[in-house]
């Protein structure tokens, strides 16, 4: 009987990875290249001649990616058997694809494997692989595909160099830009370019193995050279930064100076009341008259943005949650690296901008955050302020 199942149509860099003889294989791959396509594709094939295949993702959340396209092609087939409690396929033919989670590489021992794909590879334990997979693979000298988007210079990329060395017969690696995906718009990719840092561009769209020191903000000390103003400067315009703070933390106001694109005060202070802090913010848009005041909103906020609204403030919301920072954070960034921004020469605000870090997740999202045991109060006002200089007075908040 002869079996059909409808695969992803390849275009020309996927076909170079499928048709190489290498049994383990290394692709680091910019975001929407095809690589999860590629990899699930490649599991099915395989399972429906027999093969017993796992594939591994960092958490059993990112696993469904994966899952979500071998169920659906696996679906195609006869015979085929799904159980959506363990994520795992069974063929007829014997073969079965399970989708696993890497969080626990002590959970992953034990199996004898002909295929292991290692979905976003960078970015789980080295234990996964060394402890649990490797060890799996051996006595049915099984093959492995480790499919990333870059992470640093971490395990994924000594992987990586050893798929690049001639002399490692077994090894190969390959590195494709987001751009060799010829079904991605040109556009889409220089959109993505205009927004993002630099750095996170490199990673994320050029599949570059970028150092991975983790900074967030480049050319800090190039660009803290605003001029302090005490006051407001005739036919100038501003807005305002709020981060809210009641007792380890500081409240800081940011006075962003639109026409001339600088921060130009800081106002930062902690331990008194909410209605102290209401009324120090009063007096200062009294002196500045900016034409926005964006503050965040999150829990203490609220209340204090509802009272200084009832007092006639333009104070705008703004809602912190894991969607909403990332843009906030990055577009700040991204005026430093093009030099757009100018911010006073302030110790405290120069040194927290300079030590804040991001880490990626294994979603995929960045997780922006102070060091520990520092402060990021007036990295969040700088932001706001930044964010008020470009934006209308409307809320935002991402749910």
């Amino acid at each position: 009987m002869t079996i059909t199942v409808t695969l992803p149509r390849l275009h020309d860099a996927q076909w170079d990875i499928v048709s190489s003889p290498a049994r383990f294989k290394v692709m680091a791959c910019g975001r929407r290249f095809g690589k999860t396509l590629l990899g699930s594709g490649e599991c099915v094939r395989r399972a429906v001649g027999g093969d017993l295949i796992w594939w591994i993702a960092p958490t059993y959340r990112t696993a469904e990616f994966g899952w979500h396209g071998i169920r659906r092609m696996s679906l195609q087939l006869p015979g085929v058997t799904i159980r959506e409690s363990d994520r795992t396929a069974h063929f007829p033919g014997g073969g079965y694809i399970q989708a696993r989670s890497g969080d626990d590489p002590n959970a992953l021992r034990g199996a004898g494997l002909d295929l292991a794909v290692l979905d976003e590879a960078a970015f789980m334990s080295p234990d996964v692989w060394n402890e649990a997979i490797r060890p799996a693979l051996s006595d049915k000298q099984g093959e492995a595909w480790f499919v990333s988007t870059p992470n640093g210079r971490n395990w994924f990329w000594s992987l990586y160099m050893m798929g690049l060395d001639p002399a490692r017969t077994e090894w190969a690696s390959w590195r494709f830009p987001t751009s060799a995906n010829p079904y991605i718009k040109a556009e889409e990719i220089e959109a993505a370019r205009e927004l993002l840092p630099k750095r996170i561009f490199s990673q994320e769209y050029l599949a570059e193995f970028t150092e991975d020191d983790g900074a967030v903000f480049r050319g800090v000390s190039e660009c803290a050279t605003a001029t302090p103003q005490d006051g407001p400067q005739d036919g100038h315009r501003y807005c305002f930064g709020v981060d809210w703070a009641r007792e380890s933390d500081f409240t800081v106001i940011a006075v962003f100076d639109i026409t001339t694109r600088e921060l130009v005060a800081l106002d930062r202070f902690n331990e008194i009341s909410w209605s102290l802090q209401r009324g120090r913010l009063a007096a200062l848009y009294n002196r500045w008259q900016p034409d926005v005041i964006w503050a965040e909103a999150n829990s203490i906020g609220g209340p204090n943005i509802e009272a200084l609204q009832a007092e006639g403030l333009p104070v705008t919301p703004f809602t912190t949650t894991a969607q909403s920072k990332g843009p906030l954070i990055e577009s700040l960034a991204l005026a430093f690296e093009q030099s757009e921004i100018c911010i006073v020469n302030d110790a405290v605000l120069v040194g927290e901008l300079q030590a804040y870090t991001l880490k990626r997740l294994p979603s995929g999202r960045y997780q922006y955050s102070a060091p520990a045991g520092m402060h990021d109060d007036t990295v969040i006002a700088a932001a706001l302020a930044w964010h008020g200089s470009t934006h209308s007075g409307i809320g935002i908040s991402f749910a």
